[in-house]
């Protein structure tokens, strides 16, 4: 029982050192020469086989003993006899230097080491948690901040993954209830942005598609709702504050424009220079050569097209007697 315990206690203050410690001075990998004190140390294979282990593993004990030597942290092979101790290092520090994964020497177990180094944690989490995908999808599924913090990884990811991008746009596309909500978030993100814009640019873009500059009441408007939506947290949705926003800033936008009575001319000049060119580029896409050359016609075709020769013909007599008086 006493040593039961005070090897517990060994293990409570170094963890894995006092392992380390036993392969450190008893193993000498293949190769090495058999001279002096390495004489009386054994092969990995051969220590593992007495320990009942695989020689893989008691490599990586060795490995971790190796970097931390080359870090002065402990002790060389060379000076390490069989059976002698030495103080060791504290737990904490043990995990820095073992990986208990093989896929850690790989280049893609070399990739999440490093990424588990900048964000703070022990590379052998991630490493656990890459080798074991089921165990990550059960977490995602059952528990909303895993989700959270796997989204929030997926974005970060996605900003130097193209191919990821592709990916989970082309999810999205084929999932109906997805498509909505993209939708959704988008015409929010529309809107805000329209209010954003008249805040940081100072200009308004009027139904008709002018820009000009943004009245001060108007101004004044999108910064009040501005200044709400900012203070959203992340909890909370936006889409209803966003919905009133824009309506609020649209409307003024619009009573702008009918009591300045030269932006008013304008904007209805703009309007209808717009709606010509829409009904230029239809009838130019008007295949006539098709009419000829195979039977599509039918009688209402015809019809149709009088009637907008007729409109046509009573639009340009309106313009004419709207024309100012030729000097």
């Amino acid at each position: 029982m006493v040593r039961d315990a005070q090897e517990f206690g060994v293990y409570a203050r170094t963890g894995g050192w006092a392992f380390a410690l036993k392969v450190a001075r008893s193993v000498r990998p293949g190769g090495q020469p058999a001279e002096g004190v390495a004489a009386r140390k054994v092969s990995a294979r051969a220590f593992a086989a007495l320990a009942g282990c695989s020689a893989e593993r008691v490599m990586r004990y060795y490995k971790a003993w190796d970097m931390a030597a080359d870090d002065g942290l402990v002790p060389q092979f060379e000076v390490l006899e069989p059976g002698a101790d030495i103080d060791l290092p504290d737990a904490d520090v043990w995990l820095s230097y073992y990986t208990s994964r093989n896929s850690a020497s790989s280049v893609r177990g070399q990739a999440i080491s490093a990424a588990a180094e900048a964000e703070g944690i022990r590379p052998t989490k991630a490493l656990e948690v890459a080798e074991n995908p089921t165990a990550l999808r059960a977490a995602i599924l059952a528990d909303p901040g895993t989700a959270e913090a796997a989204r929030g990884a997926l974005l970060d990811r996605m900003k130097d993954d193209p191919a990821l991008q592709t990916e989970l746009a082309r999810a999205i596309a084929r999932t109906d209830d997805l498509k909505k909500a993209v939708a959704s978030e988008a015409k929010v993100a529309d809107r805000i942005g329209y209010v954003r814009q008249i805040v940081e640019n100072g200009q308004i873009r009027t139904p008709a598609g002018q820009t000009v500059e943004a009245p001060a009441e108007v101004r004044a408007e999108a910064e009040r709702h501005l200044s709400l939506i900012d203070e959203l947290d992340d909890t909370e949705e936006a889409g209803e504050w966003a919905g009133e926003a824009y309506e609020s800033v649209k409307g003024l936008v619009a009573k702008a424009v009918e009591e300045d009575p030269a932006l008013r001319v304008q904007e209805r000049r703009t309007r209808f220079y717009s709606s010509l060119q829409k009904a230029t580029k239809v009838f130019e896409e008007l295949t006539l050569d098709e009419v000829m050359e195979e039977e599509i016609y039918e009688e209402d075709m015809l019809q149709r097209l009088e009637a907008l020769q007729e409109a046509i013909g009573s639009c340009i007599a309106a313009l004419r007697k709207a024309a100012p008086p030729a000097s």
